[in-house]
């Protein structure tokens, strides 16, 4: 199995899924160890995958690495909206050049192919419209970041159609856990707690996400590798909805902490309203179920993941909430 992207951190936790619950794996990891890739995420399974740090555009290496594999898991992705904003262009080169050159790769060596995508390229759902994303939902992508992941999907789409590879898509909503870079919103607070420091709300914090714990999410992209149909994309969620606000306020209640005991921020540009996942598809036609029922467990078994590896996170927080501070946020 080759897992690009496999230092990030979704991947770096199917790394780990991987490793504990489907043993007869044997794993090489491609990462480019951007500042969103961090190899010590692998570090407590060093020894049981093989690591090689490149890039998914570098075409020679691309077909090495697939030639000598029977399945790609594609996470590898530029993924921050406000750096999409900022300098789109790695985000044409990793998820436009990148996803081209896997999908040259597998069809020259006929290698079964899963995409990892993201809810974002459905664009938004208005607060008040109870409809949620299905596989059906037209793609409306409202930024750099969501629109070349858009791109990377129909590109997926069309080698199925054109060229008969053997490759599936799942678009998930919003992931947390551990290993995840502390700019995203879950870790930050919790980091910002653990710290000391108050604190971050976007706004009034009304914007909606359809949140779901890593493990979740990887346990559904295995399902997908072992009965999903070829050229067919699932959704990936579990019925996580919950606001900015009351997200921060259960991360406060579970470390102890006022509920009101945070800070409002300058909302970000272009902020979607809100996403929501149907992933009926893949519960009734792949029997899958996720473990965290309910956001308060996974999010206080991430709680407590951070308070036990500060070593892991605190070398990135300084860093990052300079930058933010300089952005007013």
């Amino acid at each position: 199995m080759l897992v690009t992207g496999g230092a990030g951190f979704i991947g770096a936790n199917f790394v780990h899924y991987t490793v504990r619950k489907h043993p007869e794996h044997q794993i090489t990891v491609l990462d480019a160890l951007t500042y969103a890739g961090n190899e010590a995420s692998l570090a407590p399974v060093r020894d049981r995958i093989e690591f090689v740090h490149g890039s998914v555009a570098d075409a020679a290496l691309v077909d090495r690495l697939v030639s000598g594999c029977d399945v790609v898991v594609h996470f590898a992705a530029e993924s921050h909206n406000d750096n999409s904003l900022r300098d789109p262009s790695p985000f044409l080169t990793t998820n436009i050049v990148g996803t081209f050159t896997l999908l040259e790769a597998v069809r020259a060596h006929g290698v079964r192919y899963h995409h990892i995508s993201t809810d974002e390229v459905y664009g938004d759902l208005e607060l008040d419209d109870p409809a949620k994303f299905t596989p059906e939902t037209p793609y409306n992508p409202s930024s750099p970041y969501s629109s070349t992941k858009a791109g990377s999907d129909l590109l997926v789409r069309a080698w199925v159609r054109s060229f008969g590879i053997h490759a599936t898509i799942s678009n998930c909503s919003n992931n947390y856990g551990p290993y995840q870079h502390v700019e995203k919103f879950i870790p930050r607070q919790i980091t910002n707690v653990l710290s000391g420091l108050r604190p971050k709300l976007y706004g009034q914090g009304e914007n909606v996400r359809d949140w779901i714990h890593v493990d979740d999410h990887n346990s559904a992209v295995h399902a997908i590798l072992d009965r999903g149909r070829s050229g067919e994309t699932y959704l990936i969620g579990a019925d996580g909805e919950k606001n900015n606000r009351e997200v921060l306020e259960l991360i406060l209640q579970l470390t102890g902490r006022p509920a009101d005991a945070f800070d409002h921020v300058t909302d970000r540009v272009g902020h979607d309203l809100r996403y929501a996942i149907d992933a009926t598809k893949l519960r009734e036609e792949l029997g899958w179920t996720p473990r965290y029922t309910r956001f308060r467990d996974g999010l206080a078994a991430t709680i407590d993941w951070y308070r036990e590896n500060e070593g892991w996170w605190r070398p990135q927080k300084e860093q990052v909430e300079a930058a933010y501070a300089a952005r007013g946020q």
